[in-house]
C-alpha cells in the first residue's frame, strides 16, 4: 500500500495585478496555513519520502514552508505538470514516482485536486486553500494508482479549523 498526501497550495496574494497567476506569491494568511499544516504533520509524525510540488510561486512557497514547519528533510521536487493539472494529468505524475517511496506529499492546485481526490477516492470534498488530507491506495507500487482505488483516511482545513475530520 501507498500513501499519498494533497495539498492544496494555501491562500496567495492578489496585491500585484500584473503577476502572471503561476507567479502569484503566498499572502500572511497563507503563510500561517503552512505553518499549522508543518506543525500538524511534525506533532503527527507524518515524514513523505518525497515532497511533489506544482512550480508555480505558491505552490513552491507552501511546500518550503511546510517542510520547514514540520522540520523535515524529505526530497523536494518541482514539477511543472502539476500547475493547472486535472485528475488524468495528476494520475499519470503520481504512477511514474519510484516505488521506494512509500508515501508522498503532491502541493497542487484546484479544481484539479478536489477531482484528483474524487478520482482516487469516490469521494466529494472540497479543498480550500491549505486543506491536506491523507488517502491510502490499495496499489503496491504507484504505477497502479487509480486502478485499484483509495480511501480517504483524514482532511485537514487550516482555515475553518484545526481539527483533523476522519473519514469512516
Amino acid at each position: 500500500m501507498k500513501t499519498l498526501y494533497l495539498l492544496r497550495h494555501a491562500k496567495s496574494s492578489w496585491k500585484d495585478e500584473n503577476l502572471l497567476d503561476i507567479e502569484r506569491p503566498l499572502n500572511r494568511r497563507g503563510r500561517k496555513a503552512c505553518e499549522i499544516v508543518g506543525g500538524f504533520l511534525k506533532k503527527e509524525k507524518i515524514i513523505p519520502d518525497l515532497v511533489l510540488s506544482s512550480s508555480a510561486v505558491r505552490a513552491r512557497q507552501t511546500a518550503e514552508i511546510v517542510i520547514e514547519s514540520a522540520k523535515l528533510s524529505t526530497e523536494l521536487r518541482f514539477d511543472e505538470r502539476i500547475y493547472e493539472a486535472g485528475p488524468n494529468r495528476l494520475l499519470d505524475v503520481v504512477r511514474q514516482i519510484e516505488k521506494s517511496k512509500k508515501s508522498v506529499l503532491l502541493v497542487g492546485h484546484n479544481p484539479g485536486l478536489e477531482e484528483f481526490l474524487d478520482l482516487l477516492t469516490g469521494t466529494t470534498e472540497s479543498m480550500p486553500t491549505g486543506t491536506i488530507s491523507k488517502v491510502v491506495l490499495s496499489a503496491s507500487n504507484w504505477a497502479g494508482t487509480g486502478d485499484q482505488g483509495g480511501t480517504l483516511e483524514w482532511i485537514l482545513k487550516p482555515k475553518h479549523s484545526q481539527n483533523v475530520r476522519v473519514r469512516g
